[in-house]
């Protein structure tokens, strides 16, 4: 029987019924998840992403049917207490990922491609697809079921939020060739199509509206669909006055995305990353 049903009448148990049985389950699902053979998101064939709820119920299975425990310092170099059911994923040679010392660190159950760089401190949570080529920078967070494309650059403190309740909802999603400028939170689902830049200081959230200057339009969520960046599109941080009197007299502005150009050839020379930071 596949992983699916299987899982999903785990999830249907309550905690105290969750045994050997689920957790030799979640094992399965952790081991899925790191090969690819399974993700939380999908890319459809007509470019609309599909979150694979299941999976993210297997998780949460993984962390019901955990068990908490004290590691010493021979697991990864350092003590921590977590349950036993998520643990650190170890990184080898033949996974052909740069894992740079000082303090990053990778959840199993998270994909990383061929020719991914980490550098420290940082860290990928359960669920998490990085695929080859991109860098994840320090003090950057690839939040739990997060998707990222190949190619992509996540910048010196960089957040991609997670989330695993509840279970159907999207995950981040971040498309191939994307630039993620430092201190960037992308949240709540929003989708970042590939080849967009976002410039430092960019916030984006379900709430978030973004002004596209160029083609003049408002991109905003709505309940049935996240936030979607266009492929292409260069944003950087910017305002919006508020309305009303007092807001008037105290000058007062919402933060406001602003889309003011899309990806040129000069933009491709500034987001080019090094060859040279890539495993060999």
């Amino acid at each position: 029987m596949s992983l699916e049903p299987r899982i999903e009448a785990a999830f249907s148990k309550p905690a105290a019924e969750l045994g050997d049985a689920e957790r030799a389950l979640y094992r399965e699902l952790v081991t899925a998840l790191r090969e690819g053979t399974v993700r939380t998101a999908e890319k459809q064939g007509d470019g609309t992403w599909r979150v694979n709820a299941w999976v993210k119920r297997g998780i949460l299975v993984g962390i019901r049917a955990g068990v908490l425990t004290e590691y010493d310092g021979a697991f990864v170099g350092q003590r921590f207490v977590e349950k036993d059911t998520m643990l650190p994923r170890k990184i080898t040679l033949q996974d052909g990922v740069r894992l740079v010392p000082g303090g990053a660190s990778v959840r199993d159950g998270a994909y990383l491609g061929r020719g991914v760089v980490i550098m420290p401190p940082s860290y990928i949570n359960v669920g998490a697809y990085v695929d080859d080529g991109s860098l994840v920078d320090s003090n950057a967070l690839v939040g739990s079921c997060a998707q990222v494309g190949k190619r992509v650059h996540l910048s010196a403190g960089a957040q991609l939020g997670g989330v695993l309740e509840p279970a159907g909802a999207m995950p981040v999603v971040v498309e191939d060739d994307v630039l993620i400028g430092g201190n960037c939170g992308v949240y709540e689902g929003t989708q970042v199509r590939a080849r967009a830049v976002l410039g430092s200081g960019v916030i984006l959230t379900a709430s978030s509206k973004v002004y596209d200057l160029v083609h003049e339009r408002v991109y905003t969520a709505s309940a049935t669909e996240p936030l979607t960046i266009p492929a292409g599109a260069v944003v950087v941080p910017g305002a919006r006055q508020l309305k009303g009197a007092f807001a008037e007299l105290h000058g007062l502005a919402l933060s406001a995305p602003i889309i003011v150009k899309y990806r040129d050839e000069k933009t491709d020379a500034r987001t080019a990353l090094e060859s040279a930071l890539r495993p060999a």
